[in-house]
């Protein structure tokens, strides 16, 4: 499959102190992130609630490209410019908005290696060039850069060339693919894709009211690092450690011809008298073809607990949508398709 990613926000990020900068955003860790490693990363407001998420590589000690959220660009750089201007003037790092400077062209799926190893002089082995890690070289005659990252649970590949050079590499990847049936997808699809592996989407799977543990990503919390990062304290207010919290999970309805709809309800008891307690919401809902059924993603209270639960969906009609609690990661879990 072949993706037109451009509108992923971009930013270079240079400076002595470009390191320490993303350690104080990010809530994880990123002393250690080595040239030509990339790493996923969530960043928080002061209140401990995730504001933006996407993946930065290392192009050199001093300098950095961070891709945001296609919606977040804009105000991701203005809010990193805010902190660097009014509480760490010290640091020396500089930012550029490079979103409109580079085109980006993501291949998918089990081909997308042999598909871009007929266009490019750069090692495509799968040990010379692993997952979350980026080279540099030429690919249809222009220079590139080229991440080995997955937003689809596939083998995948983000090939960035110079903005006015795209069109030109577009029409030979188009060409070379016809072999391997390339298909063109856009958003619709991408969204499906990643919602079977769980990925979430800031703004459509959080609300402002989400942090880290609600999404069932403390793995990419770094509560020790040296130096207190925007929202750690926010996450660490009463409220947002309380139990029975709305958490992120997947749901299966029980009959699996119906689809719960984005934005429906959830109650615990669907025989309640009127006002119902509401427990949660569904966050995005999709049919699945890899699957053979419709499945979602959605917030319950203390959801991450009741792992094989049931919650039901009252709809406007009168009827009730049943479903399972489940893990949201709903295909290939253990990650293997990427790792090809």
């Amino acid at each position: 499959g072949l993706l037109d990613a451009s509108t992923l926000g971009k930013i270079d990020i240079q400076g002595p102190d470009a390191r320490e900068f993303l350690n104080r955003i990010y809530t994880n860790a990123w002393t250690k992130l080595d040239v030509g490693k990339a790493r996923y990363g969530l960043m928080c407001k002061e209140d401990g609630m995730v504001f933006d998420d996407g993946v930065t590589a290392c192009v050199g000690d001093n300098h950095f490209i961070m891709t945001t959220t296609t919606g977040g660009a804009a105000r991701v750089l203005q809010w990193m410019e805010l902190y660097h201007q009014t509480e760490w003037p010290e640091l020396r790092v500089y930012f550029t908005s490079v979103t409109d400077h580079w085109a980006t062209m993501t291949l998918s799926g089990p081909n997308s290696r042999k598909l871009l190893s007929e266009l490019t002089d750069i090692d495509m082995d799968k040990e010379a060039f692993p997952f979350m890690t980026w080279k540099e070289g030429n690919v249809g005659g222009v220079p590139a850069r080229v991440f080995r990252i997955s937003f689809t649970g596939e083998l995948s590949y983000e090939v960035n060339v110079q903005a006015n050079y795209a069109m030109g590499v577009l029409e030979q990847i188009i060409e070379a693919g016809k072999k391997y049936n390339l298909t063109p997808y856009g958003t619709e699809t991408m969204h499906v894709l990643r919602a079977e592996k769980g990925f979430i989407i800031v703004g459509q799977d959080t609300d402002g009211s989400m942090n880290p543990d609600d999404l069932n990503m403390s793995w990419c919390v770094g509560r020790n690092k040296p130096f207190s990062w925007i929202g750690l304290r926010g996450m660490n207010r009463e409220d947002c450690v309380r139990e029975n919290r709305k958490q992120l999970v997947g749901l299966k309805p029980v009959d699996p011809t119906k689809w719960l709809p984005e934005g429906a309800q959830l109650v615990f008891d669907p025989k309640q008298p009127i006002p119902m307690d509401m427990v949660g919401h569904v966050t995005s809902s999709y049919a699945s073809n890899s699957l053979g059924y419709s499945f979602a993603m959605g917030v319950v209270k203390g959801g991450l607990k009741r792992m094989g639960e049931r919650v039901y969906s009252p709809q406007a009609d009168g009827s009730v949508i049943e479903a399972e609690i489940v893990s949201s990661v709903f295909f290939d879990p253990k990650g293997e398709r990427q790792n090809v």
